[in-house]
């Protein structure tokens, strides 16, 4: 029988774990304050002035929507290479995100499928969609991973 006595080593955990946490959270914050502020200046403000009410009114992942998305032509990639949350932003796309990434686009997509025409966007489709191998082929167990958090945000 042993004298040991958990406690301080488990308060030291906590409070370990807490300022780790932290550090995510804080990352996080500083995203939501920097989110897509390439889109309120040129060269995409303008594009985005002219396609965003287009889009809105088509079907996500459409065949339409897919060609009024490439007429966006520089401005557009120039968007996708100033945002990590884009899958586009990395060489081996969804396969060079990290976690948080991940967060920030699962976020972007349930925030983008809010903006469709008479609310018509599903993130569950969207996420179908964007995992596709058509999109981003995104591996199973990682679409399984963005589903589960969906759902426990209750954005699904």
């Amino acid at each position: 029988m042993t004298n040991f006595d958990s406690l301080k080593g488990t308060i030291d955990h906590i409070s370990n774990v807490r300022r780790k946490i932290f550090t995510v959270v804080v990352d996080l914050l500083d995203r939501s304050e920097k989110h897509d502020k390439s889109k309120t200046e040129h060269p995409e403000k303008e594009v985005y002035d002219k396609y965003t009410p287009m889009l809105r009114e088509l079907e996500y992942g459409s065949k339409e929507y897919e060609s009024t998305r490439k007429e966006m032509g520089e401005a557009l990639q120039h968007h996708y290479e100033h945002n990590r949350h884009h899958p586009e932003y990395f060489v081996d796309g969804v396969d060079g995100m990290n976690l948080i990434d991940m967060l920030e686009m699962l976020a972007d997509w349930k925030a983008a499928s809010e903006r469709m025409k008479d609310g018509t966007g599903d993130l569950r489709k969207s996420i179908e969609i964007n995992c596709s191998p058509e999109r981003f082929n995104v591996d199973e167990k990682i679409k399984l991973l963005l589903l589960n958090t969906a759902s426990y945000f209750e954005w699904i």
